[in-house]
């Protein structure tokens, strides 16, 4: 009997019971002729003479029948008699080969001695078929004798996807839960089929089909082989809207996801159709039309038709907008001791008579939710109660605060973590058992172990109710991210050139939050060398200690057109050693020892004369600057921080003041001060992410010291996007002149020489845009912006001019006298530029992008304010190095 239907698709063969009343004749005959053959050999002669009847001889059974009947006499525990009919005498297995009979006899519940019939026997089939073990069973009944044959479902090899290119075949994997080395069963080959073509629907491709194939080989194994036909994506042609008279189209349009397919849309993904977005679409028009006072709006159906060609669909959309509603009485109850509404009314934002917004709902509720978990309580139920009244179309809204009791922390668990120690994650926790629960110290838990860089992005603390009303457990469910970076990369730069730069860092040292980093980078304008370690608690006190040493190799330059020239070199060996330590909670204050010794040296073939330096050709700075000189320097910081990311912040600020004065106890000796603020804030309630942010600086010597060209401060790109580098602030223009003594003012041929500044400030408005969880997946974030900053205060230096050869009489220019050439080189004059504390302004767009070979940066920025003598640079681009 078989418990299948043809509908299987042949999944089963028909399995029968059957008896055979020949084979128990052989098997008696077979018993017969063997009694014969023992009784003529030991029988008597009186009895050998005895008469006997002729009989024909006996039929000889064959090798199948001999071997059954031995095993069914071997197996058997009950005779064949009339007594035992319907009754089990013995069970064979036959067919087995990586499983025991023991195996097959445990899902047949029949046993020696049990009585059967036809219903026992289907049972017994159905339960072998339902373990999946099975291609095909059969029970064979030789009057109780029952013979179970059954061929086992094969292993798989191994699963092979084909035709695979649109859908990455790893997400494809994740669909099939059929693997090597398990038994193979149609069921669960008809199951991932679903899947798949189910992953294939959502990624808009529902002409995709796939086949799923079997392979047959050796020792019962076979290859799952799912053959796939992708097909065109299915695109949504056109979206009909019917039903809305009080916005059209376009706008309710806008507040969908799904787009309509155009060609223009050949980046996003949004044109294609997708289920579930137009579920999603509904739940947007629905809050759209409730922010908008449409509290009795709905959405009638949403229909999607595929078009004649069966490629693309047409969406409809039928809408009930209703009537437009007010507000009408607003009010707050409290069933809470500690919560008076008199005293909360305040934290309601909405007014009697402001048009209906469900969305001002919802942030009346969460503030409320905030505040008396503020106060203790994390379980408080606030719930707005409704009355509509459809004649004035006013909504009537009482706030209801719930009893609740207050709430004490009962454990603090933490989940995840297979590198990083708990103490790590738990130093960073500002609630501790048995503390009342406060909903701000929470939210503040959370930014802080978000900031450390070592989990998951959107990372929350799970509250859960602990073993009595009155106690909650909050709970921190980790997922480790790589904290290791080993980069080597490659590249070119505006800035730098050349660039080739080898990092080891470790932000999570040996699972303790320590910082382990060493990098050395080489380009066309700088070589270093720089190792450091920060402990962040030290002694497992909040208080951090850290050293750098380093050695820097910087070539300056200036730049002729498009050339640059080197005028300096600085090489600079040295330590810090730091410490930091928090004042509150969101104020913390650090110290720092730094001692290095600078070598400043100047190319002798071209700015010495006669074995001095030549103020006319290196100028009066830099022959200055030249020599070995000991910086050795304290500082402080102090610093404000309430980011709820410190790697990509969306909401907080950061503010931080410093001071350094170097000439403490021997060296050059200067003070620099430095302030800077950013402030970031999401908008529109998405992927959006504005800041807000501005620096300034001031240095000066003192002790009979002046500051220095290589102490003084320098803007430019990157900084001043839409400017070159250190394309602001002072510096000197050497124009060449023409033979006839005439100045040649393109600037592209003068000769560039910034001299920085004691003072600056610089300040920017960037916003982040969305991408998306592509653009996220990718790591790239684009960003519109605007700079604006400025650098000033130098000396006016002692400026040169020099006339060609040829003309003896002196000239003067820009009210300089020249002097005459030496030699036959060209004439110059030297113009004094950019020294104004005057707004340089530039606007632009740009994005980074965490590439595999490093990080990468371009902007392309325009200047709308410069002052004389700026550089400006349109498009710039960085790769291979972290500014």
């Amino acid at each position: 009997m078989s418990d299948k239907s043809d509908d299987d698709q042949g999944m089963f063969r028909d399995c029968r019971v059957t008896q055979s009343s020949m084979e128990q004749d052989r098997v008696r005959r077979h018993r017969l002729f063997t009694a014969l053959l023992l009784s003529s050999a030991l029988c008597t002669p009186a009895l050998a003479q005895r008469p006997k009847k002729a009989e024909p001889p006996p039929e000889m059974p064959s090798a199948e029948a001999e071997s059954r009947a031995a095993a069914a006499a071997f197996q058997s525990a009950l005779p064949a008699t009339a007594a035992n009919a319907g009754i089990v005498r013995s069970v064979v297995i036959r067919g087995t080969e990586r499983l025991e009979p023991e195996t097959v006899r445990s899902y047949l519940n029949l046993n020696i001695g049990d009585r059967y019939d036809r219903e026992r026997t289907d049972q017994a089939l159905k339960a072998l078929f339902a373990s999946e073990l099975f291609a095909d069973a059969t029970i064979r009944d030789d009057n109780g004798a029952l013979t179970v044959e059954v061929k086992e479902n094969p292993v798989i090899n191994r699963i092979i996807i084909e035709g695979a290119k649109r859908v990455k075949e790893d997400k494809i994997r994740e669909e099939i839960r059929l693997a090597p080395r398990q038994i193979f069963t149609r069921s669960k080959a008809r199951a991932d089929l679903g899947r798949v073509l189910e992953l294939y629907r959502r990624s808009g491709r529902f002409a995709a089909s796939v086949e799923p194939k079997i392979v047959q080989l050796e020792q019962n194994r076979v290859d799952v082989v799912f053959e796939i036909s992708e097909g065109p994506k299915s695109k949504v042609r056109q979206i009909n809207i019917i039903g809305n008279e009080k916005f059209t189209e376009a706008q309710i349009h806008k507040q969908m996801i799904t787009r309509q397919s155009r060609w223009f849309r050949f980046l996003s993904s949004n044109d294609t159709y997708d289920p579930d977005r137009l579920a999603y679409d509904q739940q947007k028009l629905r809050q759209f039309y409730l922010t908008q006072g449409y509290a009795d709006f709905r959405v009638v159906s949403a229909v999607a038709e595929l078009t004649p060609g069966g490629r693309d669909f047409i969406v409809t959309y039928v809408l009930d907008e209703g009537q437009r509603y007010k507000f009408g009485k607003v009010d707050l109850e409290s069933d809470i001791r500690d919560i008076k509404a008199k005293d909360f009314r305040a934290l309601i934002s909405i007014k009697t008579g402001d048009w209906y917004n469900a969305q001002k709902i919802e942030d009346t509720v969460e503030g409320l939710t905030e505040t008396a978990g503020l106060l203790g309580y994390a379980f408080a139920d606030v719930r707005p109660n409704f009355d509509r009244d459809k004649d004035k179309l006013e909504m009537n809204v009482t706030f209801q605060i719930g009893e609740a009791p207050r709430v004490y922390v009962e454990r603090v668990q933490v989940n995840g973590n297979t590198i990083t120690t708990d103490n790590v994650i738990r130093r960073e926790f500002r609630l501790a058992e048995g503390d009342a629960f406060n909903s701000i110290k929470v939210k503040r838990t959370r930014d802080r172990i978000q900031s450390l860089g070592f989990f998951q992005e959107k990372f929350e603390i799970e509250q859960k109710q602990g073993s009595a009303p009155d106690k909650i457990v909050l709970e921190a469910n980790v997922q480790e991210r790589p904290t290791g970076e080993l980069q080597l990369s490659a590249g070119f730069s505006s800035l730098e050139r050349f660039i080739l730069s080898l990092s080891i860092r470790q932000r999570n040292f040996r699972g303790r939050g320590q910082e382990l980093r060493l990098s050395g980078n080489i380009s066309s304008f700088s070589r270093s060398v720089e190792a450091g370690f920060t402990e962040p608690y030290l002694f497992g006190r909040n208080l951090a200690l850290g050293f750098d040493v380093f050695r820097r190799d910087f070539r300056s330059f200036n730049q002729i057109g498009t050339q640059r020239n080197t005028t300096y070199t600085q090489v600079s060996t040295g330590f810090q050693i730091r410490t930091g330590f928090p004042l509150t909670e969101f104020w913390a204050a650090s110290f720092r020892y730094g001692l290095s010794f600078e070598e400043i040296g100047l190319d002798r073939n071209l700015f010495f004369r006669n074995g001095v330096c030549d103020p006319l050709t290196a100028g009066r700075y830099l022959c200055e600057a030249i020599g070995n000189r000991t910086i050795s320097s304290v500082g402080y910081s102090l610093i404000y921080n309430s980011l709820n990311n410190g790697r990509r912040p969306s909401a907080g600020q950061r503010f931080g003041f410093s001071q350094d004065l170097a000439g403490v106890p021997v060296g050059v000796k200067y003070l620099r001060s430095r302030v800077n603020y950013d402030w970031y804030k999401r908008l529109f309630g998405s992927g959006f992410v504005l800041n807000i942010g501005g620096e300034a600086g001031y240095i000066f010597g003192f002790g009979g010291d002046d500051v220095r060209l290589t102490d003084r401060f320098f803007l430019g790109q990157p900084q001043m996007r839409g400017f070159g580098i250190r394309g602001v602030g002072p510096r000197v223009l050497r124009f060449p002149l023409n033979p006839d003594g005439t100045v040649i003012t393109d600037r592209r041929q003068a000769q560039d020489d910034a001299l920085g500044g004691k003072a600056y400030y610089q300040a920017r408005a960037e916003i982040q845009i969305p991408l998306g969880s592509a653009g996220e997946e990718l790591g790239i974030r684009p960003s519109i912006f605007a700079d604006v900053g400025a650098l000033w205060q130098v000396n006016r230096p002692i400026l040169q001019c020099r006339t060609p050869s040829g003309i003896v009489t002196p000239i003067v220019i820009d009210g300089i006298t020249c002097s005459a050439a030496v030699d036959n080189s060209g004439g110059f004059v030297e113009r004094f530029l950019g020294n104004s504390p005057s707004p340089r302004l530039s606007v632009g767009i740009g994005a980074s992008w965490n590439s595999p070979f490093g990080p990468f940066r371009f902007d392309l920025a325009k200047a709308l304010l410069k002052q004389d003598g700026d550089n400006t640079q349109l498009f710039q681009f960085n790769v291979g190095t972290q500014f």
